[in-house]
Order: C-alpha cells, then sequence, then structure tokens
C-alpha cells in the first residue's frame, strides 16, 4: 500500500489548488481505500494541511429505511451497498458546505449495528482536502442493454425482470451523478478481478469480528459470498469503464501490491 500511497500523494500534489479539494478514491469491497485514505489524511496533515476522510459508506441509510425501500420497491434494498441505499442528499449537503470552507460533522455508520452512528466527526473548515472514498464512488450509469442479462445466481433468482438492478442503474444516472460531479480529481484502485473481492470481504469480516466481538451483526464465509453478489454487476462495470476517465488507476495484484 506505500507504493499506492506514494502515487496518489505525488499526483495529489499536482492537482491541488488553494482552495478546498475534494479527492474521490474508488476501489472494489477490501482494496483499501480506507487504508490508503488513512495514510494520505496522516501525510497530508503532518505536512500542515487540514485533510478528512468521508466515506460513501458512512452515508448508508438506517436499517428501518432500507426495509422500508425494501417493501416498497424491491427486496433487495434491504441490505446495504448499492446505489439507493445511501442518503444522497445529505452527502451533497456535506460537500457542498466543505467546498465553501464551512464547518460540518461527518457522519459515521456502524457496520456492527446495520445502523448509522450516534455522533460524527467534527470537522472545522476550511479544508485543504477532503477524500471522498467507496467501492463505486465516481461510478457512471451502465446502458440499458447491459441491465437485461443477469450477471450472477442472486440476481438470476430474486431480480429476474431486473427492477433492482434498473433502479440501480436510474439511482446512479441522477442523483449519485450529482454526488460525484462535487469531485475534483478521481482515484480508482483497480482489484485484477471480481474474483478476489470475497476473499478480500471475508477478511475484513473477521477483522470487524474480532474488533468488536462475537455479539456483532457480522456474517459467515458463505454469507459473504451471497453478499457480494449484489456489488457484482456494478464492480465489474467499473473495472472495465472507469479506467477510461479516472484522473489517476493502479492496478493491483490479489495481495493489494500495485502493479
Amino acid at each position: 500500500m506505500t507504493a499506492s500511497l506514494d502515487a496518489v500523494e505525488q499526483a495529489l500534489d499536482g492537482w491541488r489548488g488553494d482552495g478546498p479539494f475534494v479527492l474521490g478514491v474508488c476501489g472494489a469491497q477490501g482494496s483499501g481505500k480506507s487504508t490508503l485514505a488513512e495514510g494520505l489524511t496522516e501525510r497530508l496533515t503532518a505536512r500542515g494541511l487540514r485533510a478528512a476522510t468521508l466515506s460513501l459508506d458512512d452515508l448508508y441509510l438506517s436499517h428501518a429505511e432500507r426495509a422500508r425501500l425494501g417493501e416498497v420497491v424491491h427486496p433487495l434494498f434491504a441490505t446495504r451497498g448499492v446505489p439507493g441505499t445511501h442518503d444522497v442528499a445529505l452527502g451533497l449537503r456535506l460537500l457542498s458546505a466543505l467546498r465553501a470552507g464551512q464547518d460540518a460533522v461527518l457522519p459515521r455508520f456502524d457496520k456492527a449495528t446495520d445502523d448509522p452512528a450516534s455522533t460524527g466527526a467534527p470537522v472545522n473548515g476550511p479544508l485543504d482536502v477532503l477524500i471522498f472514498e467507496g467501492w463505486c464512488v465516481g461510478a457512471r450509469a451502465q446502458d440499458d442493454a447491459a441491465l437485461l442479462a443477469p450477471v450472477n445466481a442472486l440476481e438470476a433468482k430474486r431480480d429476474p425482470d431486473a427492477t433492482w438492478r434498473r433502479f440501480v442503474n436510474q439511482a446512479l444516472a441522477t442523483d449519485y451523478a450529482d454526488l460525484f460531479a462535487r469531485i475534483d480529481r478521481l482515484v480508482l484502485l483497480a482489484a485484477p478481478g471480481f474474483e478476489v473481492v470475497r476473499d478480500w470481504r471475508i477478511q475484513q469480516e473477521h477483522e470487524l469480528r474480532a474488533r468488536v466481538g462475537e455479539e456483532a451483526r457480522t456474517m459467515s464465509d458463505d454469507e459473504i459470498g451471497v453478499f457480494i453478489q449484489h456489488y457484482e454487476r456494478l464492480t465489474r462495470h467499473i473495472l472495465s469503464d472507469m479506467p477510461a476517465y479516472a484522473d489517476l488507476t493502479l492496478r493491483l495484484d490479489e495481495k493489494r501490491r500495485l502493479t
């Protein structure tokens, strides 16, 4: 990860101007986005710059809100992850405030309880750099024709008429496009393929269980195998589509080493 961090820091120095700068970081689950953002924040702070991180994961709707979305639109929306399961309006307000140099409170989402945390992280503006990281940050909508055929068993069995994936795609083309337009530059941590994501995500879940204990809402390895199918379509699309427009693409191997 050090090599990736060096590359992003060097690129950021060339991109950044005088005002608040929003750096988008996209990468599949377990690719090291949070580690990169944390390391970059530490480096920038050590240089006397004001930096903070906002994760797309911290914008998730509550468990109850997603359950209602699952009832009204499609049952798959009860599971957090895809576009449509985030509070985009909150994200827009935060990015607009921080771009304007204002104070803000960055939300935090507790994955162990599957709900937003009761407290956030206060940020006193103006910032020099905001790192906005997430698994689909900066992603673009797919063509309608690409939605017709399911990409895995989850879509084939639970979304045979493509209602879920069409709603996801529409959200990506509208509200999420507005949110991602607030990004100044975009970095992609490109996994070698979707096949490694399961192992990376399992590692994350084991670390979460070790940190918070068995009482947390963690998943078994088999449950993770099903869970990541929610992300498969868009992850594959990002790996194919985003290198053409990302400002910096860092290609990783299965050990997350820069290739």
